[in-house]
Order: C-alpha cells, then structure tokens, then sequence
C-alpha cells in the first residue's frame, strides 16, 4: 500500500457480495476461498509525500482472512 490509514474507516457500506465481485476467481486463487466482501468507507490517510487527506477506500475482505486490495479511489474535499 502506497498510504496509511490513520484512525478508523467509518460509513462502511458493500459495493459486491460473493460472485457478482468480477475478480472473485484471482481473489480466491491468491488470498484462499472465503465469504467475499468488496466494500468502500471514509478514512483519514497519509500519503507518501507526508500529507494527510481524507479519501474513499475501496477493499475486498472475507472472514478470517481479512482487509486485502486496498486503495484510494478519490479524495474528499
């Protein structure tokens, strides 16, 4: 990850559950079969260059594997 989250994600909502996620096969060949999520929310991030903004993240998670493919999608300001 080129950045850091700083504090918590907060309005967490599901984009995709399961096979209507279009990376599901990589996702499951990669990081092992599971309940994935694709799922966006807000956060504080601190990027390389040291400065602090707030962003949407976008990410898929799946129970007891957990956060993988994080990244920035926009910045809110």
């Amino acid at each position: 990850m080129y950045f850091e989250i700083q504090g918590s994600i907060e309005e967490i909502e599901p984009i995709a559950i399961g096979n209507s996620i279009r990376e599901l096969p990589r996702l499951k060949k990669q990081f092992g079969s599971g309940r994935w999520r694709k799922l966006k929310g807000t956060a504080t991030v601190k990027l390389p260059n040291g400065r602090i903004r707030r962003a949407e993240v976008h990410w898929y998670e799946a129970h007891g594997i957990g956060k993988r493919k994080m990244k920035i999608k926009r910045f809110i300001d």
